[in-house]
């Protein structure tokens, strides 16, 4: 029986029951038989939508228990996750797919495969929205939408996770996980440098364990026939030692039918955690477990009305936070970048001002050289005078001037060329006075010219 809290409370069975209640009064606002297995059920951006995690697919009912939507990109899923400032439903199930879907446009924001096969538990942390995966090798692993492969991946237990929880009343930095091996570990998200607290179930470690933390920190640990209470700074003090932590408050079931244990979950802002078993659910108190301080501005106003829904609802999409936001360190958001020492500004093309960052590596060689202080400048100052001479000579055109080493191979052509065509002129003109010489004798080109008009004119 899996149960899930919001200003109503929601259960699904292994059946096909699936049923909402309202949390203060105790009525029904719904009931289905589907006739078919549900794993999960989760309440969307209110209480008047909430998503269930049937056989083949995960379909969508509203308050009255009407289908609304049936997502078959959701195949076969076991856990599902709704992220509510982000608007995406999020699922797992027994293919290894991570699915996000922005349940306000309809479309499938990311699809993740996690390569590490069936996945039954996944949990979200509150402050930042990353979502955790236990799997069956041990692992547990950290997604976002933006990254296709996970942020963080811890091997937690020697066997299969059975359930994660992190905990809300410190920034999400601390985390829960039970495995089949029969262990509880505690962890410190900020450095994974490995469990802070562990110890061992009290059962002896048959069966399956769930973990959930309140509001205010109380960790609940279910195994067996019982559920145990634990509470801070005994579980987050460093310990080497596998010893159990001392218990807070202990509840054992009333009877074996009601064994196993499916689910906990804690009721926000009160002091009440309702426990899923095979017979239903059965609520406990657990004194300083819920947050008395209730934020009407999140959407918690008990005496909300429908004008006012509305306009929460209008509020929320608009804030509506962009899924490539979402990543470990929730405080990025809003800080200046820092400057990357691979970049360096050039300006654009011709005619624009405007200054580009282009990295160091794709730099051209000459700009790689002028950047890193390397440049010969004597070459472009050369350079630049040929081209004022050759501009006052009429020889300047339109394209542009070479520099560096192709400029240097093309003044020494033009010296070249220029001998060239001077030794050949002077060897024509010597080849022609070797020529008159020949014909003409010694006398001057004119005395024989006359001579030869003379010559003419007499014949």
């Amino acid at each position: 029986m899996e149960v899930l809290y919001m200003e109503t409370y929601g259960i699904a069975g292994r059946t096909g029951h699936v049923a909402s209640f309202d949390t203060l009064t105790g009525a029904v606002h719904s009931e289905l038989q589907l006739g078919e297995t549900c794993r999960d059920v989760v309440f969307l951006q209110d209480h008047s939508f909430y998503a269930v995690a049937q056989q083949k697919y995960a379909f969508i009912y509203d308050r009255d228990g009407v289908e609304i939507h049936k997502l078959k990109a959701h195949i076969s899923p076991s856990r599902l996750e709704f992220l509510p400032y982000h608007w995406l439903l999020a699922s797992v199930g027994s293919a290894g797919y991570l699915k996000y879907q922005d349940t306000s446009t309809g479309q499938l924001v990311a699809e993740h495969r996690t390569a590490l096969g069936a996945c039954s538990v996944l949990t979200q942390n509150p402050h930042n929205a990353v979502l955790y995966l236990g799997h069956q090798n041990g692992c547990v692993t950290l997604w976002t939408p933006n990254l296709p492969h996970p942020a963080v991946k811890v091997l937690a237990h020697l066997g299969p996770v059975s359930s994660v929880s992190v905990d809300p009343s410190e920034g999400g930095r601390y985390m829960a996980t039970s495995g089949k091996d029969g262990s509880v570990k505690v962890w410190d998200c900020r450095n994974w440098k490995g469990a802070v607290r562990e110890w061992n179930l009290r059962s002896g470690g048959k069966g399956d364990a769930e973990v959930e933390w309140s509001q205010k920190g109380v960790l609940a640990v279910g195994s067996g026939g019982s559920v145990n209470m634990y509470t801070s700074p005994s579980i987050k003090t460093p310990h080497t030692s596998s010893s159990q932590p001392p218990l807070y408050l202990t509840h054992p079931l009333p009877s074996t039918s009601h064994r196993p244990i499916t689910s906990l979950r804690f009721a926000p802002f009160q002091d009440v955690l309702t426990i899923g078993h095979a017979q239903g659910t059965s609520s406990i108190l657990v004194p300083g477990a819920g947050d008395g301080g209730m934020d009407t501005s999140e959407g918690l106003d008990l005496y909300e009305g429908v004008k006012g829904r509305r306009e929460r609802e209008v509020r929320g999409l608009l804030d509506k936070i962009q899924p490539d936001m979402i990543a470990l360190d929730s405080e990025f958001v809003g800080s200046l970048a820092p400057p990357s020492k691979l970049t360096t500004d050039t300006t654009g093309g011709s005619g624009s001002s405007r200054a580009t960052e282009i990295p160091f590596s794709r730099l051209p060689r000459a700009e790689r050289l002028r950047v890193s202080g390397k440049a010969d400048l004597t070459e472009e100052v050369y350079s630049d005078a040929e081209s004022l001479e050759g501009d006052e000579n009429g020889n300047g055109g339109p394209k542009g001037r070479r520099t560096g080493k192709s400029a240097r191979k093309g003044r020494c052509a033009g010296r070249g060329r220029v001998a060239i065509r001077a030794k050949l002129e002077k060897q024509k003109a010597e080849r022609k006075a070797e020529i008159r010489k020949v014909k003409y004798g010694d006398k001057p080109r004119g005395e024989e010219r006359s001579i030869g008009s003379v010559q003419e004119d007499i014949e």
